[in-house]
């Protein structure tokens, strides 16, 4: 296929959904089916341009891709800067590379099965629900429309970043999101609880949104500091422009490998809020007050890996920042933060009774995963798990809508509206009730727990362990081997809580009525699930090393590793060549550790789970079986590390009473009112004076001369007889006087006289 239409037809690929949002909000809001109907239109022409544009950078030979990576690149002038008149404009564009390929396949596919998936979940064909911002269990959603139309734009604004050129388009999409989030997390606008003693803790949807959306924008004020950081040194924001290695290398020399450093760490400042990373993680599980396919956009499709997505398009700039000559705090600080928050978070999955609750902090759990596989040089690794991760946990949270969707069919046959449909610890016995749900999980789980050999989580996890192990054995970096230890325990955590959570949902005898009465969801929503299951399993295969045993001699081409390397293979290799990088895109030997490492942790943290939730299943009212042994610990990781409560203490406490007390009372009634009305009181006073002023000297002085004038009118008056006898003799008079004077003035008299 011709450059040219490649070109076309990847500016097409946002398309689809972005005019599908503006054709629903604009037209077809009236009409929910017409609506629905539009918004698979526009996601399934992005699934077919976005496939046809990826199979196409597939096809070309991966040595070539090395030396020309960038396959399909457009761009246009948008904003003119300084003197108009010598044509400077900041330029926004969009290119096709391999790592733009693997996301689109990634992106357009579970964005259409969540699509569909959506149209099952929200009743589309039952009576119409009549309550505006609530769930209307078993009934349409009535404003589904409007529900599309936010995913629409939700799937293009993550499309745009997906085929960005640039920062600033990059930007554009990242905004789009956070928009969307916001909106969506918070569709249920009017929902409330009334939480008991033991209920899940949950805070309204509307709250969850402006959570999310004011957390995020923490970081994009950051991130924005390093886009224009970025523009300064390179004097362009275009990838492929910027990052390239000669590029590199003059900016290194020009302001110094440190200060790429910080331009690295101020865009991972976006990373941290987008991808949920400590300290900026506590918006993403309050992110489940949304719609369940709104949870699987942003933790999967979208969203949270877009985050991620940024910092793989500038790993060339951290490689750099945290080179030779760059300074190790930025592998540190990324490293670190990715480790940590991959740890604590599934510290904290391991004690959630909420069935989406436990699945969102696996996911920042996850995102860690990543961004420490970054932190320590892992290009390939950490993408590789971004694109499995998509496919399985899209799968993993629509099954548990699919498991809340059966759960609220029970209530409405019990008539039960007060059990949390959510809460784990009233499921039990739906193996059964929904065997389609229940394998499709379990499938999930078992991706998501890194089941060896089989899964694709197995493979993209096991590469981020042989990379951080690679750089602990061979350069003696206690920053690889402290990522290793603090994923490898990570990693067998996931694996436990995974199975504690299939065994309190699926395993057992059904502990409520709701479980009782539950049964499988509708086809809209259990296809998509069968579907996403195959790529969940069989996605990890085209990365399987060619040095891992029978395997790889078999399948003999790490297709993804040779691909996404391609991306910036040859930068690194020209980067390394000027010795500004110390990691590269290279093939690992085969090392027993990490492997072993990959397959006991999840095979260990899968039977632990069986042995203390599975082998023998909670009965009703039955406690958690780790409270008595764990004690206050269990309540400590319960309450997710009291993050929430630490932050409403150290941050939304103190910014409140600043806002209501310092700034309200002090600085706006005190100082800003009582200047501005002492300025008033002044300027009244004056006024008066300027009245007195005007009323005794202009308006009495003026009185004084009118009423002169008028006196001296009154005293000529008297001449105005109207006789013209009397006018004649008074001029006759004065005219004889008038010849008197000429003649004595002619005859020199009046001179004698005086």
């Amino acid at each position: 296929m011709d450059e040219q239409t490649l070109t076309i037809l990847t500016w097409l690929i946002p398309a689809g959904p972005l005019l599908a949002f503006f054709v629903i909000m604009l037209f077809t809001n009236r009409s929910r089916t017409l609506s629905w109907i539009l918004a698979w239109a526009g996601v399934f022409v992005s699934l077919i341009l976005g496939w046809i544009v990826a199979l196409n950078t597939f096809a070309i030979d991966a040595h070539h891709l090395e030396e020309h990576p960038v396959v399909v690149e457009s761009a246009f002038p948008w904003l003119p800067i300084g003197d108009f008149l010598e044509g400077t404009w900041l330029e926004i564009g969009m290119a096709v590379d391999p790592l733009t390929s693997v996301a689109l396949i990634m992106v357009t596919f579970t964005v259409t099965m969540i699509f569909i998936y959506s149209v099952g979940y929200h009743n589309w064909g039952a009576p119409l629900g009549r309550i505006l911002g609530v769930p209307n269990h078993l009934q349409e959603e009535p404003l589904l429309s409007r529900f599309f139309a936010f995913m629409s734009l939700f799937a293009g604004g993550m499309l745009l970043l997906v085929i960005a050129g640039d920062l600033l388009l990059l930007f554009i999409g990242w905004e789009i999101m956070g928009f969307c989030s916001y909106s969506l997390i918070g569709f249920w606008y009017a929902r409330d609880y009334h939480l008991g003693p033991d209920d899940i803790p949950h805070i309204p949807p509307r709250a969850a949104g402006i959570k999310a959306f004011l957390t995020t924008r923490i970081a994009d004020v950051i991130m924005l500091l390093g886009i224009v950081f970025f523009y300064f040194v390179f004097g362009t924001m275009n990838f492929a422009d910027a990052l390239s290695a000669e590029s590199l290398a003059q900016a290194a020399a020009t302001v110094g490998a440190v200060a790429l450093g910080v331009i690295a760490l101020l865009l991972f400042a976006g990373t941290v809020g987008k991808s949920a990373q400590w300290p900026l993680h506590v918006w993403l599980p309050d992110a489940m007050e949304g719609p369940t396919p709104v949870s699987a956009v942003i933790h999967a499709a979208a969203m949270v890996s877009a985050g991620v997505y940024l910092i793989l398009r500038i790993f060339p700039l951290i490689a750099v920042g945290m080179g030779p000559e760059g300074t190790p705090l930025v592998g540190i600080i990324i490293g670190g933060i990715g480790a940590f928050t991959a740890l604590m978070a599934a510290t904290i999955a391991v004690a959630q009774n909420d069935v989406k609750g436990v699945l969102a902090y696996s996911t920042i759990s996850q995102l860690g995963f990543m961004v420490a596989a970054v932190g320590a040089g892992a290009y390939v690794a950490a993408a590789f798990h971004l694109i499995t991760h998509g496919f399985f946990k899209a799968l993993l949270f629509l099954a548990s809508g699919s498991v809340i969707h059966g759960m609220e069919h029970g209530a409405h046959e019990v008539h039960d509206h007060h059990t949390d449909p959510q809460d784990m610890r009233f499921m039990g016995g739906l193996r059964k009730k929904m065997p389609v749900t229940f394998w499709t999980f379990l499938i999930g789980g078992l991706a998501l727990s890194g089941f060896p050999l089989v899964t694709a989580g197995f493979w993209s996890k096991d590469e981020i362990f042989a990379e951080a192990w690679y750089h602990w054995i061979h350069e003696s970096s206690i920053l690889a081997l402290t990522i290793f230890i603090m994923l490898a325990v990570a990693a067998l955590l996931t694996a436990f809580y995974t199975m504690r959570q299939i065994s309190l949902t699926f395993l057992g005898k059904p502990r409520s009525p709701l479980a009782e009465h539950a049964h499988e969801s509708n086809r809209f929503m259990t296809i998509p699930l069968v579907l996403l299951s195959i790529f969940a399993v069989a996605v990890g295969w085209g990365g399987i090393p060619e040095t891992f045993p029978v395997l790889g001699p078999v399948l003999n081409n790490n297709y993804f590793h040779h691909i996404v390397g391609a991306t910036i293979y040859e930068t690194l290799h020209g980067l390394e060549e000027m010795h500004l990088v110390d990691v590269a895109i290279e093939t690992l030997p085969f090392q027993v550790t990490p492997v072993g490492t990959s397959i006991f942790v999840a095979l260990g943290g899968l039977f632990l789970g069986w042995w203390i939730y599975g082998r023998k299943a909670l009965e009703a009212g039955e406690a958690d079986p780790l409270m008595r042994p764990l004690g206050p610990l269990y309540t400590f990781l319960n309450r997710k590390w009291y993050w929430d409560e630490l932050y409403e203490v150290l941050f939304i406490r103190p910014t409140v009473y600043l806002a209501e007390t310092v700034v309200a009372e002090y600085m706006d009634r005190g100082i800003i009112d009582g200047t501005l009305h002492l300025i008033a009181r002044a300027v009244f006073r004056l006024g008066q004076y300027v009245k007195r002023f005007e009323e005794k000297v202009i308006s009495d002085g003026v009185d004084w001369l009118k009423d002169r004038f008028l006196g001296l009118a009154r005293e000529f008056r008297y001449l105005q007889t109207g006789r013209v006898q009397e006018y004649v003799l008074i001029s006759t008079l004065i005219a004889a006087a008038l010849i008197a004077v000429i003649l004595l003035i002619n005859y020199g008299l009046l001179a004698q006289l005086f």
